[in-house]
């Protein structure tokens, strides 16, 4: 793989740590600031918020300035979040940490299209491995982030002030790394409409469909059920560190798959690489109701992440061959855009759901979601078997 794609999967360690962070943390910060119950998970939700809000201005901008230039921004925007998060949780402004997650959130939502800027920068028959290798670098934020948020924790007098502060040390790095990164230039005439088909037309090939609603489905449960397991042991009466421990074998399940999903999707198939994916999270939703040890948690999150490694990896290779060049951009933006203002959904309601119907009516509901984006994969799967080869 070259160098700029192993960069880029850095980058994307570095930038997925803060979404780790937050998520060890969210419960804590929003427990002791929050007005209300229902709103222990705002924080969150508003990063999600800004990573919707920017998705669609992300790729427009990077066909405008480039996609490093972009990825720049998106950082810069990152650490201004950071700051102002860190000094939020100094005068325990429950009001402004929002205003800071939602800030990472842009951020985040830049560095969302990190794996297809790998696919720009790798030859056409490496797509598959370049997402895979992009996504591995989750591996590191799983590491980095719980360890950072419970080693931090206390290095200032103000409870998490340090993490914030050690997640501006991170993204300053990202921005150093990118500087090593080579991403071919978008040419004059992708910017052209001369040749470009209506965005209706794109969204309405089942190779679009199918990566859209895959994508949405398994960020959506994954995200909704990631966000209130804190909340869940938290009421189990766990401790911070056993919360964290959970979390970091979760986003492990999320992204030490990618170093072999990308060889596993081009030797059976995106569709069969989904469908194992949702078996897969159904089996993480049957071990929540059926108990919750820490080993229930543990190994229903593990689980969780591997089932929505398989399913969304799976969805980024397929929505790659929904467009051509020159409707790269505004086709990227409709399908990010899609995924991740459901995620956002989701995360507005996890702190609602977890505490008004119950850790097992949530996880139950997410049954029927799951089980309906197989069955649409299942449908469309012979239309989108010669474009997914």
């Amino acid at each position: 793989m070259n160098r700029s794609v192993v960069l880029l999967s850095l980058c994307q360690a570095l930038l997925g740590t803060g979404n780790v962070l937050l998520i060890s943390v969210n419960g804590l910060i929003g427990q002791s600031l929050s007005p209300s119950d229902a709103l222990i998970t705002l924080p969150i939700a508003m990063q999600f918020v800004g990573l919707m809000l920017a998705t669609i201005p992300a790729s427009l901008i990077m066909q405008r300035i480039g996609r490093r230039n972009g990825f720049y921004l998106g950082n810069s925007v990152g650490i201004i979040g950071a700051i102002v998060s860190a000094v939020a949780l100094m005068y325990q402004s429950f009001f402004f940490f929002c205003v800071g997650t939602t800030l990472l959130g842009v951020g985040i939502g830049f560095g969302t299209l990190y794996r297809f800027a790998a696919v720009e920068a790798c030859e056409p028959e490496h797509k598959n491995r370049a997402i895979s290798m992009v996504m591995f670098g989750g591996v590191l934020a799983a590491i980095i982030g719980p360890a950072l948020a419970v080693e931090s924790r206390d290095w200032i007098s103000q409870e998490f002030v340090g993490s914030f502060v050690g997640l501006v040390g991170l993204y300053v790095i990202a921005l150093l790394l990118l500087m090593g990164v080579s991403i071919p230039s978008t040419s004059n005439s992708v910017a052209n409409k001369e040749g470009q088909r209506p965005l209706f037309e794109i969204a309405t090939q089942p190779v679009f469909i199918v990566a859209v609603v895959v994508g949405m489905v398994s960020y959506t449960v994954m995200n909704l059920l990631m966000t209130a397991t804190p909340l869940a042991m938290a009421r189990c009466g766990f401790s911070f560190p056993q919360t964290a421990w959970v979390i970091e074998w979760h986003v492990l399940g999320m992204f030490l798959p990618s170093f072999f999903t990308g060889r596993l999707i081009q030797r059976f198939g995106t569709t069969p690489m989904m469908l194992l994916g949702g078996v897969i999270m159904l089996a993480c939703i049957f071990i929540n109701l059926n108990g919750k040890t820490e080993w229930h948690f543990w190994s229903a999150l593990f689980l969780l992440g591997l089932g929505w490694n398989f399913m969304f990896i799976s969805a980024t290779s397929l929505v790659t061959g929904a467009y051509v060049e020159q409707e790269r951009a505004k086709t990227q933006a409709t399908n990010e855009f899609l995924v991740f203002g459901m995620v956002t959904i989701s995360a507005l309601s996890a702190g609602w759901l977890e505490v008004s119907m119950g850790w097992e009516t949530m996880n139950a509901l997410m049954i029927p979601v799951v089980v309906w984006a197989m069955l649409v994969v299942v449908f469309f799967s012979k239309r989108i078997k010669q474009t997914a080869s």
